[in-house]
């Protein structure tokens, strides 16, 4: 008798601690669910150059194979507001973007800062001019990111967590471009140097100023590891003179694989 009251024992302890488990895990799962998501930012976070884009969003081109569309549909919010949109500049954010956060909102996702440093202008100097011309226009992106850049990301942060004072904001970075050490059409190894630097420049910056508001840097460049351009397993669009606007952005792949996995362990 007494070890089959142990064994009555133990079976009850038992069933208690994976109840309260059970429990647990789904009071956590629907706190996730409850979470209100609010995406901001550029192309990058718009999706532009995966395809897929949402016809009334214009030509803000968000696309339902963007990290955010993609963590949407896995996580289901209480609400997801996607306000991100092409050549968005940290202006724009503040003028056209935020409205969607309030108290209430508990997640936010940005990538924003490549605009304002002028990377569009770079890449295509980079790729229409001389070496010498190219790294002179990345010494100037470089300065206007240490000079100005911080500024303008400050105003953003804090407009954020003004409006959003409970959110977790996910600060999401840019990618390295290019694989160095292979050759590579159109760009000479100077070149494709200097860019990849200056992206880890621009990187530097921003996660030291999502730093200083209590924000979660989401770093990509190691996803994007071995899919850079001249890769053979490229997840960003390389030029392309037929749909300039998608050069240099993330493929669907990029996305996926590059930006979703961040996203998921930041958010």
């Amino acid at each position: 008798m007494r070890r089959y009251g142990l064994v009555v024992y133990v079976s009850s302890l038992l069933l208690a601690i994976g109840t309260a488990l059970t429990g647990a895990a789904t009071a956590q799962a629907a706190e996730s669910a409850a979470v209100s998501y609010v995406a901001l930012g550029d192309s990058y976070s718009s999706g532009v150059g995966a395809g897929g884009y949402i016809g009334s969003s214009g030509d803000c081109k968000r696309s339902t194979k963007a990290y955010p569309y993609l963590w949407a549909a896995a996580n289901s919010p209480s609400s997801f507001a996607f306000n991100a949109c092409s050549g968005a500049r940290t202006d724009d954010v503040l003028a056209g973007q935020l409205g969607s956060l309030n108290s209430g909102t508990g997640l936010v996702s940005i990538s924003i800062g490549g605009n304002d440093a002028g990377f569009a202008d770079v890449m295509t100097t980079c790729v229409l001019s001389s070496d010498s011309t190219c790294l002179s226009r990345i010494n100037t992106a470089r300065a206007y990111v240490d000079s100005t850049l911080p500024g303008k990301l400050d105003g953003v942060y804090s407009a954020i967590r003004t409006r959003a004072p409970s959110a977790r904001v996910v600060v999401i970075g840019y990618p390295r471009f290019y694989k160095l050490g292979t050759s590579c059409l159109g760009l000479s190894e100077a070149k494709r140097s200097a860019i990849n630097a200056a992206s880890d420049h621009l990187n530097s910056a921003i996660a030291q100023r999502a730093a200083a508001y209590g924000f979660v840097f989401g770093d990509v460049r190691g996803t994007f590891t071995g899919h850079e351009i001249c890769s053979g397993s490229a997840w960003l669009h390389s030029v392309n003179w037929l749909n300039i606007g998608e050069s240099y952005h993330p493929t669907a792949s990029g996305q996926s694989g590059g930006y979703l996995p961040v996203m998921r362990n930041a958010a």
